[in-house]
């Protein structure tokens, strides 16, 4: 059982010049040790208070909240209320819902959570005249970078990842790599379902998303990773009721840029999941690793 993280008083104090008093305190970090988010409850209502693992990480969520999120539907995204880049504290309001992780849907209320994801997922990632030229420059170095992070996945992974494995991450991130410009967007960098909430007490189930401290630019089909390696895996329906959400199809450079970047995520949460204790993700990575070995083979 995890241990409450107590808030630290220069937080504290800073939240309440901000909101005002605050009478109650809930830790609701993640497992993981960076991972610093409390909700408040004040006088005129609730509200989150985080503190950033980084300064990158600070200035993603920091750019999408102050220049995303005001455009997404009412009530869908957080919007922020204060930014202290002394601590790396953001202020923030929180999302009506519960996690779309911990419900128990039937099918079809699957397929429609995923279709409004989709649909979600869109508005978010924005038209390609929202983007400036230097986000294009960003979005295609971050597809560079991830093909260039082979190397040190694999390093890290050693023999946790048999030689079929390497050779199959190392083929993947070559075919990455030749392949031209993708789609473009402003991604939200970790678009799962434990980061997805749907309010069940709003007659349209209303969905929304938190955790913006990924979003950057970067080719669009980055946000389907976790989902293909995790939701989707046999489960083609959700990732056609995704898609109509969307509004389009995948290209065939995306489809074959998604299947790469499935193949170097497994090599990154192998790596990272076996020392840190993680046995849901390296089993994840493994997982993907074999569905794609077979379709190399």
């Amino acid at each position: 059982m995890s241990v409450a993280k107590p808030i630290p008083p220069a937080l504290l104090r800073w939240a309440q010049n901000v909101v005002g008093p605050v009478h109650l305190v809930r830790d609701v970090s993640h497992e993981r040790a960076n991972s610093l988010v409390w909700h408040l409850s004040c006088a005129t209502g609730k509200v989150f208070a985080k503190v950033a693992p980084d300064a990158a990480s600070f200035a993603r969520d920091t750019r999408a909240l102050r220049e995303v999120a005001p455009g997404m539907e009412p009530g869908t995204a957080p919007l922020l209320l204060a930014a202290d880049p002394l601590q790396q504290a953001l202020l923030v309001t929180p999302v009506p819902g519960r996690t779309a992780k911990t419900l128990s849907l039937t099918r079809a209320e699957q397929r429609a959570l995923h279709r409004q994801a989709g649909r979600w997922l869109r508005r978010f990632h924005g038209g390609t005249g929202e983007l400036s030229p230097q986000d294009h420059a960003d979005a295609v170095a971050e597809v560079v970078r991830a093909a260039a992070g082979a190397d040190n996945h694999l390093g890290r992974a050693g023999a946790l990842i048999a030689p079929e494995g390497h050779r199959t991450v190392q083929w993947h991130a070559a075919a990455l790599g030749r392949l031209g410009p993708l789609p473009a967007g402003f991604i939200h960098g970790d678009y799962q379902e434990r980061n997805w909430l749907l309010d069940t007490d709003a007659l349209a189930r209303v969905f929304g998303a938190v955790d913006l401290e990924r979003a950057r630019p970067h080719a669009a089909v980055a946000d389907l990773v976790p989902l293909a390696c995790g939701s989707w895996v046999g489960q083609p329906d959700l990732q056609e009721a995704f898609l109509d959400g969307y509004g389009r199809a995948l290209t065939a450079e995306e489809q074959w840029a998604l299947r790469c970047l499935c193949a170097l995520d497994a090599a990154s949460a192998i790596s990272w999941g076996a020392p840190h204790g993680d046995l849901e993700i390296v089993a994840r990575g493994r997982a993907t690793l074999a569905r794609l070995e077979v379709q190399v083979a």
